[in-house]
């Protein structure tokens, strides 16, 4: 029998329209958006050269960023809706893991998939939450005065181009001047997460058990750039496998600790403006180094199963750039507050 997967029951029930299915990266395994089978779509917003779309939701953010939809659903696994939005100029909605049912999605990692979406507006995505997530996030405005931010100094900042590296800035100041207090933060946690994460990485662990039998079948049909991804979990045994899990909590123990009294971490969603497409799709090399720089520091977040918007944050005749405001799981609506001050200070 073929039925909707909840959230997709819930968007038809609530009275939207769905006009269509859109471009990804195969198994949402990627932040690039690059998909050799079926096209990678053109980021919209740069008319002189072709940049990725940012993954794995690249359709639905360019559905998005071209003013064909509203709200374009994805998953968010290592940042595959904050990337786009990034990338594609809009706002993305990454919230606590367990508040969205996961049922009916393929999955790639049980521990870290996160259904979500990506909007033009805080509000709208508030809005768009509510109806995945079956509840209103209880949400009480507040001015950003007050406010007090998370600057990490560890492993967020590094590599950050001149562009990003402007409208960061640029950012901070401004809500510096709106009266929010703005903390450098150490946060030597963050350096750990290499070999929190090890031997294989979660997502190919978990990735690997589902699917490998599919890729013992057909191992040819699939993006060879996903499947020897997926193969790093292959040769983890479990007693390694139990030895993440109990480090990440450990790890989330500490991170939370380190954060307590703070409204939200600021950093940027990533640390590049878009590539452009084709040295991406002509190099492995190229492709892996871009796209671990586009996962960084979304990735950080949904390690620690926290909570995360990225808001465009560059004027205009810049390239999009994105900054993130994240917290710790379960702080939901007092960050959709946040990030409602934050991007009526930023517009």
């Amino acid at each position: 029998m073929v039925a909707d997967a909840p959230v997709v029951s819930r968007i038809r029930g609530s009275g939207a329209a769905i006009i269509g299915k859109t471009n990804m990266t195969e198994f949402a395994f990627s932040g690039v958006g690059i998909n050799p089978h079926y096209g990678t779509p053109v980021n919209p917003t740069d008319p002189t050269v072709a940049r990725i779309p940012g993954g794995s939701s690249s359709g639905a953010a360019v559905s998005v960023a071209l003013g064909l939809a509203v709200a374009g659903l994805g998953s968010d696994t290592g940042g595959s809706i904050r990337i786009p939005a990034a990338v594609n100029g809009l706002v993305g909605f990454k919230s606590t893991q367990n508040r969205v049912p996961l049922t009916g999605a393929l999955e790639l990692s049980r521990s870290l998939d996160t259904v979500c979406a990506m909007t033009r507006s805080v509000q709208d995505c508030i809005i768009v939450d509510a109806v995945l997530s079956g509840a209103m996030l209880a949400v009480r405005r507040r001015p950003l005065s007050g406010m007090r931010f998370a600057i990490p100094q560890t492993l967020v900042l590094n590599g950050m181009d001149a562009t990003v590296a402007k409208a960061f800035e640029r950012s901070v100041g401004i809500l510096s001047a709106a009266g929010a207090q703005i903390v450098e933060l150490t946060l030597a946690e963050f350096s750990e997460l290499p070999q929190r994460n090890a031997p294989g990485g979660l997502s190919p662990i978990e990735a690997y058990a589902e699917h490998h039998v599919r890729i013992a079948r057909a191992k040819e049909l699939f993006d060879p750039r996903v499947s020897q991804r997926v193969v790093l979990g292959g040769t983890v045994t479990a007693q390694q496998y139990i030895a993440l899990l109990d480090g990440r909590r450990d790890w989330i123990a500490r991170v939370e600790h380190a954060l307590e009294g703070f409204d939200a971490v600021l950093c940027p969603t990533i640390p590049i403006i878009a590539p452009e497409i084709a040295p991406l799709i002509a190099s492995d090399e190229a492709f892996f180094k871009a796209n671990g720089l586009l996962l960084r520091n979304t990735f950080v977040f949904n390690f620690l199963d926290g909570c995360s918007f990225s808001l465009p944050c560059h004027q205009a005749g810049e390239l999009p750039v994105g900054l993130m405001l994240s917290s710790v799981s379960g702080d939901d609506a007092r960050l959709a507050a946040v990030a409602l001050a934050v991007e009526a200070a930023l517009k």
